[in-house]
């Protein structure tokens, strides 16, 4: 398997960075990478240093790591929506190369600090000390221009920026935004070419995918006015629970290049104790976002729920009913696993096991949930996830992403970060 997932790698680099696959995704998205440059610190370390590089060249001066670095020598009309859609060139304090405007969950110095201390050298501090302002540059973005609710968390304003684009997390925040089927006719849908539509989200979400995305657009893509004018703001567990484990990884960074760590530690607390605060709720004892329209938690019971375990000031009380969660019918986890892990709840009524986001199981999900229950000392459900992902690899390849109960593999065959994540638990 080593092998296999090596010559995924080889096959999707791109000079300088790595595609997520060659067909569906034949740009470089932001936390793809992220976990891509964890793999190649296995066997090429000096590519997990050009990966983040790459990507934060196109860092925008407000310090936001946009989710699409588009590759000019890739036809236009390759990817939808492509670059002449997001017209981020007609933006002040843009990169040179076309981006997209949105970001994605914050893992880059989590990746960087996971990828050195898996192969320390000389060249890796460099790099740290070079991402480092970069990185702390993408935090202060998130925690003050996206702190739109004023609790210290960071909103998403699309689905996209979550990375569960497809999760039923997101059905109630997206009912409220408008749908017209004149946007989609504008446009050519390029994923369901590549991938069979009952896997991918409806033409529905993608008109108003189009829409949020058009209205951010529409102002500039700034972030002062959010409050009053975007359709979709929500608080992601995910997210900013990424943002958090980030800081802690900032701290190590900053020790390692000889800054001081205090500042990020300190704002690993701070965003820990909002975590709880704002997204934990007692019913049912996991973690649910919120949305900033309405108040309110949303209701379905995600994967989303179980990935605050990354923090590793989470408090006990919350470990214990968050592993309670996963350990229930839900979602299966076990020392032992007898099924993957998926991205919803198993016993909901609205479980898509093979659409996108609703059901399937992920490698990058997984890796993280993996790397939560080490930071809190349960090894053997870690033992247990990590047996599984090495499971549905040596059994389907690496795609994309997984069927939940048979382990078919779904979406993008060879697809990057399944390879990359998988030599990252084979090197244990």
């Amino acid at each position: 398997m080593w092998g296999v997932a090596r010559a995924t790698l080889d096959g999707n680099w791109a000079g300088g960075h790595t595609v997520p696959s060659r067909t569906l995704y034949p740009h470089q998205w932001s936390w793809d990478s992220a976990f891509i440059a964890i793999g190649w610190a296995h066997i090429r370390p000096d590519r997990t240093w050009s990966e983040l590089d790459s990507l934060f060249r196109a860092q925008w001066r407000d310090g936001r790591v946009p989710h699409i670095v588009f590759n000019p020598a890739v036809a236009g009309g390759a990817y939808f929506p492509g670059p002449g859609f997001w017209s981020s060139n007609t933006v002040e304090g843009t990169p040179p190369v076309a981006t997209s405007g949105l970001v994605q969950p914050p893992v880059h110095a989590l990746a960087a600090w996971h990828a050195y201390r898996r192969v320390p050298s000389e060249a890796g501090r460099v790099a740290l000390r070079r991402l480092y302002p970069r990185l702390v540059a993408q935090q202060r973005y998130l925690a003050t221009c996206r702190d739109v609710g004023g609790a210290g968390l960071a909103s998403i304003v699309h689905p996209w920026e979550s990375g569960l684009d497809n999760s039923p997390a997101w059905d109630g925040p997206m009912s409220a935004v408008p749908a017209e089927a004149a946007v989609m006719r504008a446009y050519r849908r390029r994923d369901t070419v590549h991938a069979d539509p009952a896997h991918r989200p409806t033409d529905l979400d993608y008109a108003r995918y189009v829409t949020m995305v058009t209205a951010y657009r529409a102002g500039g893509y700034r972030d002062d006015s959010l409050a009053d004018r975007h359709p979709f703001l929500v608080e992601c567990p995910l997210f900013n629970a990424a943002m958090g484990a980030s800081e802690v990884a900032l701290a190590g960074i900053a020790e390692a290049i000889g800054v001081d760590p205090g500042p990020h530690r300190e704002r690993a607390v701070a965003i820990t104790e909002a975590v709880v605060t704002r997204l934990y709720d007692l019913d049912t004892g996991t973690f649910h976002p919120r949305d900033l329209r309405t108040g309110r938690l949303t209701p379905a019971r995600t994967v989303l729920g179980l990935t605050p375990l990354i923090l590793p000031g989470l408090p006990a009380r919350q470990v214990e009913t968050v592993l309670a969660e996963a350990r229930s019918a839900r979602f299966g986890l076990a020392a032992r696993m007898d099924r993957p892990l998926p991205s919803h709840d198993r016993t909901a009524t609205d479980f898509e096991p093979l659409r996108y986001w609703r059901g399937p199981s992920w490698m990058n999900i997984t890796w993280l949930i993996r790397l939560g229950l080490l930071r809190h000392g349960h090894d053997r459900l870690a033992a247990g996830l990590r047996s599984s992902m090495i499971d549905l690899v040596a059994a389907a390849g690496c795609h994309e992403y997984f069927h939940p109960d048979t382990g078919v593999g779904l979406g993008s065959p060879a697809f990057s970060w399944t390879a990359a994540l998988l030599l990252d638990v084979l090197a244990d």
